[in-house]
């Protein structure tokens, strides 16, 4: 068997998954479309380890592993999708983005007192005394903006 075949036949897969991850706004066919793309790597790595006769096998262990990672994704991505439809009501990659953060907290006005993580007013380095006095009412503030 020629190796042409099986490496046409893997960037055939590799573009319509780049295509899927590409154009999709699903969340479960943009992991589809990236299952598609590892199953034609994997396509690749067996095809080149026949091509080259390797003794050890070395491609076809490493696309067991591959395999094995892709699986554990899937589950980690499926958890994902599950929990964000459950909050949203749908699954829809550019609603996602409605899930950011926004730069509100940061116009209210609390000195600087405390950062994003909370370091800085939680008794950080840069905290004098009379910051840590006013840490608390700026969170207050923050807790009070935020629905």
């Amino acid at each position: 068997m020629h190796l042409a075949y099986p490496a046409v036949l893997a960037v055939l897969l590799f573009c319509i998954g780049l295509y899927g991850v590409l154009a999709r706004r699903n969340a479960i066919l943009v992991l589809m479309s990236v299952e598609l793309m590892l199953n034609a790597v994997n396509l690749n790595l067996v095809a080149f380890d026949v091509w080259l006769r390797d003794a050890l096998h070395a491609g076809q262990a490493l696309t067991l592993f591959t395999i094995a990672i892709a699986a554990a994704e899937i589950g980690i991505g499926l958890a994902i999708v599950l929990a964000v439809y459950r909050n949203r009501g749908s699954s829809d990659v550019d609603r996602l983005r409605d899930t950011a953060e926004t730069d509100d907290a940061e116009n209210l006005p609390d000195d600087g007192a405390d950062s994003v993580d909370g370091a800085v007013g939680a008794g950080g380095a840069r905290d004098t005394p009379a910051d840590q006095a006013t840490a608390p009412a700026g969170k207050a503030k923050k807790a009070e903006a935020t629905p």
